[in-house]
C-alpha cells in the first residue's frame, strides 16, 4: 500500500523519484570522485566551506588534495588568516582562479573571526567572500544537513537533459527541482546528479548505453 505522501504526488514527480533513485544505485559501485570529496571534507563547517569555495571550477580530486595541502598548513580560521596570500595561492594551486580564491579564503577567515558563530544560514554565508547561492547551499546540506539543492553545472544539465527542469538559469532550476522533489531529498539531489555526470551522462559523450534510464530519457542517444 502507497504511503499518503507519495499518493499526493503528481506522476512527474513520482517519476523523477524512482529515477533519482535509479541513478544513485547505478552509480553507487562506481565511486564518483564527488563521493570521496564530500566524505574527505566533513570533519567541520569551517573544513566544508572553504573546500567548497575550492571546488568552484575544479575538478574534485583537484580540490580534495589542494584541500588537504592548506588545511595540513592551518586548520582554523584564526590559524589560516595568519598566512600570507601567497603562500595560500601556492597550496591550493591548480585549483582554478587559485590566486583570487587565496583572496578570498584570507576574507573568509576575517569574516569568520569577527563574528559570533558560524554562518549557518544562506543568508549569512552569501555574505562571505566567493560564496555564491550554488556554494552556500551545498555548504548547508554538507555542513548542517539542511534542505538545500545546490545547482552546480552537472545538476544543471542533467535536470534540463532529463526534462525535470526548463530553466536558463541555476536558480530557475533549484526552483523546478525544488518543485519536483520532497524537501527530505533535496540535500541528497547534488551529490547523486554530480556523481551521475562525473560517470556516465558526461557533459560530451555521455555513456547512454550505459545508463539505467537510456528508455526515458529524452535526451538519450542510443545508435
Amino acid at each position: 500500500m502507497k504511503s499518503s505522501s507519495t499518493a499526493r504526488r503528481s506522476p512527474a514527480e513520482q517519476r523523477a523519484l524512482r529515477d533519482l533513485e535509479a541513478i544513485r544505485k547505478l552509480i553507487a559501485p562506481l565511486s564518483p570522485p564527488v563521493a570521496s570529496f564530500e566524505a574527505s571534507i566533513r570533519s567541520t563547517p569551517f573544513r566544508i566551506l572553504v573546500s567548497v569555495l575550492l571546488s568552484a571550477r575544479t575538478q574534485d580530486p583537484v580540490t580534495e588534495a589542494a584541500a588537504a595541502r592548506l588545511f595540513a598548513a592551518a586548520d582554523t580560521p584564526g590559524k589560516m588568516s595568519r598566512l600570507a596570500e601567497a603562500r595560500i595561492a601556492r597550496l591550493i594551486y591548480p585549483v582554478g582562479f587559485y590566486r583570487t580564491k587565496a583572496r578570498h579564503i584570507l576574507g573568509v577567515c576575517a569574516a569568520l573571526e569577527s563574528r559570533r558563530g558560524f554562518p549557518a544560514t544562506r543568508g549569512q554565508l552569501l555574505e562571505l567572500p566567493g560564496i555564491g547561492r550554488k556554494s552556500a547551499n551545498l555548504v548547508l546540506a554538507l555542513a548542517f544537513r539542511r534542505p538545500a539543492i545546490a545547482v552546480d553545472t552537472h545538476v544543471f544539465r542533467i535536470s534540463r537533459r532529463l526534462g525535470w527542469a526548463k530553466g536558463d538559469a541555476p536558480v530557475e532550476v533549484e526552483k523546478e527541482l525544488e518543485l519536483l522533489f520532497p524537501r527530505r531529498r533535496w540535500s541528497e539531489v547534488n551529490q547523486i546528479l554530480v556523481g551521475f555526470g562525473q560517470t556516465i551522462c558526461r557533459p560530451v559523450h555521455p555513456k547512454c548505453r550505459e545508463c539505467a534510464l537510456n528508455r526515458t530519457c529524452p535526451s538519450a542517444k542510443i545508435l
